[in-house]
């Protein structure tokens, strides 16, 4: 039975410049009618961690969350699912400095801008703001990375830093940590403590 990961990875093939004939099949046959843009693999990890912390099966619902690999990537593949392509609702999340691509590549496929959700800085900076350093500290240390944290902390670059931008930059120094990360931030998040740009996110869905 075809799920939405095989969808999203038709998608993906489409935006490298395959055929989207098995894309637009698998839209129908999965009732594919919101697309969720998101700039990489750790946002893709923190919404799907908030949608079974929510009991929400966005599958089930006609969601499917996309990561593009990257912001610049946004107006292609909002002109291949978009009102232009398969006609999906879009939806997308980013961070602040991304801000401009988001308004060009989902304004140039003339579809409307609302229902993007900015982050101040990052997903990353939202979510250990939420929580605060410490508590983050302490998901750090149940992740067996109290040594490497500690190391981290005497690079002379982080002396004077404030805390959360510290635990910021240790969560992207390392190949997948940031998407590990961004599962376990959200899961750690009580529920009036969910970022406003994510919480606005599944409310729009």
């Amino acid at each position: 039975m075809v799920d939405m990961g095989v969808f999203r990875d038709e998608v993906a093939g489409w935006a490298r410049g395959g055929s989207g004939g098995p894309a637009k099949e698998l839209a129908e046959q999965l009732g594919v009618r919101t697309a969720v843009l998101l700039e990489g693999l750790s946002d893709l990890a923190a919404v799907e961690a908030l949608a079974t912390g929510r009991n929400r099966a966005l599958a089930a619902e006609g969601v499917c969350v996309m990561s593009m690999g990257g912001a610049m990537s946004v107006g292609r593949y909002a002109a291949l699912l978009g009102p232009a392509g398969l006609g999906l609702r879009l939806v997308g999340l980013c961070d602040e400095r991304e801000k401009p691509f988001f308004d060009r590549g989902i304004g140039s496929a003339s579809a409307p801008y609302s229902n993007v959700f900015v982050c101040a800085a990052d997903l990353e900076d939202e979510l250990i703001r939420a929580l605060g350093p410490a508590r983050v500290e302490e998901i750090v240390r149940a992740e067996d990375e109290l040594r490497p944290w500690q190391t981290f902390l005497q690079q002379p670059a982080q002396q004077g830093r404030p805390r959360h931008q510290q635990l910021r930059r240790f969560i992207g120094t390392k190949k997948g940590r940031k998407i590990r990360y961004g599962r376990l931030l959200v899961e750690a998040l009580a529920p009036d403590q969910v970022p406003a740009p994510l919480d606005d996110l599944f409310a729009a869905l």
